[in-house]
C-alpha cells in the first residue's frame, strides 16, 4: 500500500509551490468543509483517506496547516467554548488555496502508485517459510482485507447520504472493489501454496525410493 509525503512536481510558472502530496491531501479536505478542526481532518483521513492513500497523524496534519497557512491557501482562527475555558483552532480553505487545489488536480503530473506489500514480499521468499506460518500470514491478511472491505463499504454508505460527497463516495466504493480483489487474490495464492505443498509431498517419497534402489 501506498504511503509517503513526498513532493509533488507541480508547474512553477503557474505560481503554485511544489508541496508534498499529503499537504494537498489536507487542503483537499478543507475543500469540502466550510471550517474543519484538525481533530475533523484526522477523522475525515481515517473515515476515507486510510483506504487508498494513508491517514496523517495528528503532527503531520498540524505541520501541513501550518505549511497551508504560510503559503496563504489556508486560514485558522480560535473558537473559544461557551465556557470561556478552552479554545479550538478552526481551519478554512481561502481562495487561492482553492485554486491551487484544483492546479494540482487538474495539472500535476500522473504518478505511477508505489506497492510496498509486506505479505507478498514474504511469499516471495516462502521457500524460507515455515508452512504452517506462511499459511498463518496469509489468512490474516485475508482477515484484514475483508475487514477493510467492510469498513469501506459501511463508509461509501455514509458518504451516499450527502450529495456533496458524491467523488468521495464513488472513490470508496472502489476501495471495497479494491478490498475485494486483494482478499481474493490472497485466497488463490494460499490455495497456490497448498497445491505446491501437495506436489512436494509426492516428491519426497519418489526421491527416498529412487536413493534406495540406488545401492
Amino acid at each position: 500500500m501506498t504511503e509517503g509525503a513526498g513532493p509533488a512536481r507541480s508547474d512553477e510558472r503557474q505560481g503554485v509551490p511544489e508541496l508534498p502530496t499529503t499537504a494537498w491531501a489536507v487542503l483537499g479536505m478543507l475543500s469540502h468543509a466550510e471550517e474543519l478542526s484538525g481533530y475533523d481532518l484526522k477523522k475525515w483521513a481515517d473515515w476515507s483517506l486510510q483506504f487508498f492513500y494513508w491517514s496523517p497523524s495528528f503532527s503531520q496534519i498540524y505541520a501541513e496547516l501550518k505549511r497551508l497557512e504560510k503559503h496563504g491557501y489556508a486560514t485558522s482562527r480560535t473558537v473559544v467554548s461557551e465556557d470561556g475555558m478552552r479554545g479550538k483552532r478552526m481551519y478554512a480553505i481561502t481562495d487561492s488555496g482553492r485554486e491551487a487545489a484544483s492546479h494540482w488536480v487538474n495539472h500535476s503530473p500522473v504518478e505511477v502508485p508505489v506497492l510496498k506489500h509486506s505479505v507478498m514480499l514474504r511469499a516471495w521468499l516462502g521457500h524460507l517459510a515455515e508452512p504452517d506460518r506462511m499459511r498463518e500470514i496469509l489468512t490474516q491478511h485475508i482477515d484484514y482485507a475483508e475487514q477493510m472491505r467492510r469498513r469501506a463499504a459501511a463508509d461509501a454508505e455514509g458518504s451516499d447520504a450527502n450529495p456533496d460527497w458524491a467523488y468521495p463516495s464513488a472513490v470508496l466504493r472502489w476501495c471495497v472493489r479494491h478490498y475485494e480483489a486483494e482478499r481474493e487474490f490472497a485466497q488463490d495464492l494460499l490455495d497456490d501454496l497448498d497445491k505446491l505443498a501437495r506436489k512436494r509431498s509426492r516428491r519426497k517419497p519418489a526421491a527416498k525410493q529412487n536413493s534406495e534402489d540406488s545401492h
